[in-house]
């Protein structure tokens, strides 16, 4: 693992294609309106009677202020009297789904995102989290994985002794950039102060985890102004880091269209960003996990990609693959075994539905075998960096191989390039090749062929 990674100009111009960020298989372009709630019923059903472990996530869609470069699914108001309608849904639907699961099925993982959860007043995250521990098994003993996402600017030390008396023991920060001519250009200011505070509060407090994100190709960021921000960052400690790819989609995202395009860096300098950002952190200690994230080495991903038992899902890399995933609010994404499923995007349709006692599920896909098979061979890939084919043999009855045949002049093209090891027996995506992992799962993508590229970023 200490050679975890080697730049090549040469391969990253070749590779850098747009494409999915798999946190699923089939990814959620392909989702559909025929899957509906009966669905989700079936597959809650399933979850009951497997007794399966459960991940929780709940969106929080509100801010107060909006950063131009965001992509998520949010609500800009300074109206907090917003969040009491949509906290009665959110209740409504907490309620509606855990009557069709065990008591006995515990919550091994919890995340709140958004949007800013803490948008919530004190009041409201208590009230929350009760009607969530009503309904659900969560664990008492602190042994269970709850995060949140923070914005600094929207917490001080009270937030954060409530989020701990709460039970949330992980904490994920937005910081972006600590640049002010950035911070202007994407209207986020943000002070380095603000962000020790927090962390400093979580530290204390005795969190187990820090996660900071940051992003690269924003507006008016260049190499140096920008290892400027990562040293900072660097000094805060943090256990994890994601350091994200801006994609620039200002004909799907109506925020980004206040960005000047002329202001954002080169493809060029993005690449100098990632690449002095990954010799800065390599050497303050942090292991590449994959796919933008670096741990600590004794950080449980770190250990768990140690060990292969890694996995990755809509919560990002993770510990918890094996656990049923049950998304919460609008936009919510749940994998409940082979079913995938989302919640409307739209507000008040969300609201709307749930007053009508439904379920706001609008879209999904169930997996069929090819899925299932395609899903664990990218997961091992984007995880491990490896695949051994008799493992995946064993596991679905097939011919490597032979089954796909069809794909190997491609894989032994990227064998001859230096991204990958290529023998009868595996794949061992190499130190050149792991920035582009993306690239070699996009190889075993069935749909790609049929989608539009412009949806996804750019692999670096």
């Amino acid at each position: 693992m200490l050679d975890a990674i080697r730049w090549d100009s040469d391969l990253i111009r070749r590779y850098d294609l747009a494409g999915p960020r798999y946190t699923s298989y089939p990814t959620a372009v392909q989702f559909h309106s025929q899957v509906g709630t009966f669905d989700l019923f079936h597959a809650l059903r399933d979850s009951r009677k497997a007794l399966r472990p459960l991940s929780l996530y709940v969106h929080v869609p509100f801010c107060a202020n909006i950063c131009y470069y965001c992509a998520c699914n949010k609500v800009i108001t300074k109206d907090r009297g917003r969040a009491l309608p949509y906290l009665q849904r959110l209740e409504q639907e907490i309620q509606l789904i855990a009557c069709h699961l065990d008591p006995a099925q515990k919550v091994e993982q919890l995340h709140f995102g958004g949007g800013t959860p803490t948008f919530l007043s004190h009041d409201e995250l208590r009230q929350l989290m009760a009607h969530l521990r009503k309904h659900f098994n969560l664990l008492e003993d602190d042994s269970g994985d709850y995060g949140i996402e923070i914005d600094p600017r929207e917490a001080d030390w009270s937030t954060m002794g409530l989020l701990r008396e709460l039970g949330f023991n992980r904490v994920s920060i937005g910081l972006q950039d600590l640049d002010p001519a950035v911070q202007r250009a994407v209207n986020r200011l943000q002070s380095l102060e603000e962000t020790r505070a927090v962390i400093d509060a979580a530290r204390t407090l005795q969190f187990r985890s820090i996660n900071i994100d940051l992003i690269y190709g924003l507006p008016k960021q260049t190499p140096e102004n920008f290892a400027r921000t990562v040293e900072e960052v660097i000094s805060l400690q943090p256990d994890r880091l994601s350091v994200f790819n801006y994609a620039h989609l200002p004909e799907r995202f109506m925020p980004q269209r206040r960005i000047n395009d002329n202001e954002l860096p080169a493809p060029a300098q993005k690449l100098e960003m990632l690449e002095r950002t990954i010799e800065q952190l390599t050497a303050a200690g942090y292991r590449y996990i994959g796919m933008d994230h670096f741990a600590l080495p004794d950080d449980e991903l770190a250990i768990a990609q140690e060990e292969e038992t890694l996995q990755r899902n809509f919560q990002g890399y993770t510990t918890h693959g094996h656990c049923d995933l049950i998304g919460l609010g609008v936009s919510a994404i749940s994998q409940i075994g082979d079913l995938y499923c989302q919640n409307s995007s739209d507000l008040n349709e969300y609201q709307n539905t749930l007053a009508a006692a439904q379920l706001a599920t609008s879209r999904g896909l169930v997996c069929n075998a090819d899925d299932r098979l395609r899903r664990a061979v990218i997961q091992q890939l984007i995880c491990n960096f490896s695949l051994e084919f008799a493992a995946i043999e064993q596991q679905f009855n097939i011919d490597f191989q032979g089954y796909f045949g069809a794909l190997w002049p491609q894989l032994q093209g990227m064998a001859s390039d230096g991204l990958i090891a290529l023998d009868r027996e595996r794949i061992a995506v190499l130190p050149a090749g792991r920035l582009l992992v993306r690239s070699v799962c996009m190889v075993f993508d069935a749909y790609l062929e049929q989608q539009n590229r412009q949806r996804f970023s750019r692999v670096i």
